[in-house]
């Protein structure tokens, strides 16, 4: 990574995507960024067949040493304080987006947000929904076309059992975030 010292990494609860996500955080912090780990509340308070949350929470902490920001207090300084230079969000859900296009900053990651968009640094997006193509498109598209949002380019997951599903690319996670931090969106943001 070129400018960028320590990022907060939130992830929401598309669950069946941590283990998919994980292996990019520890990607980043191999190659000496800080990470700073964030949780949706259901994130790091729902256990699911995909895992316990304090699980989750736990190996967030072995990956990054830090321990997880899963408050509001905790997310409120981010940008205020200069914590970090850039936020990724991933995975990223549907009412993730949906709060961020709307300027709801109820939950640490869309709080944590806020706070980062307060200092003009990037908000990098890496969506997990299945309503990509219908009810969460809209929001989708919306902050595509907002300053300092950035997409992971994704693709539809499964088009024939879930038509309206969307999942970024999460391995191009690391070069989305490259030319983030240059004000730049990596394309195409469409992949087939």
């Amino acid at each position: 990574m070129n400018d960028v010292r320590t990022v907060v990494w939130a992830m929401c609860g598309s669950f069946c995507t941590f283990s998919k996500v994980l292996p990019r955080m520890e990607e980043l912090c191999r190659k000496g960024t800080r990470v700073l780990p964030a949780m949706s509340f259901n994130a790091a308070g729902l256990d699911t067949r995909f895992g316990r949350a304090a699980d989750w929470k736990e190996n967030l902490e072995k990956i990054t040493g830090e321990v997880p920001i899963d408050t509001l207090q905790g997310a409120e300084p981010l940008g205020p304080a200069n914590m970090a230079d850039a936020m990724i969000i991933a995975p990223c859900t549907g009412t993730t987006l949906a709060k961020l296009a709307c300027g709801i900053s109820d939950t640490p990651v869309t709080l944590g947000a806020k706070s980062m968009l307060r200092s003009g640094k990037p908000i990098i997006l890496a969506v997990s929904t299945n309503d990509g193509l219908s009810a969460s498109f809209q929001n989708l598209a919306a902050l595509l076309n907002r300053k300092n949002y950035y997409l992971v380019p994704f693709a539809q997951d499964d088009y024939l059992k879930k038509p309206s599903s969307l999942q970024s690319d999460f391995s191009l996670i690391g070069d989305t975030l490259e030319c983030a931090m240059r004000g730049r969106q990596l394309g195409p943001v469409l992949n087939s």
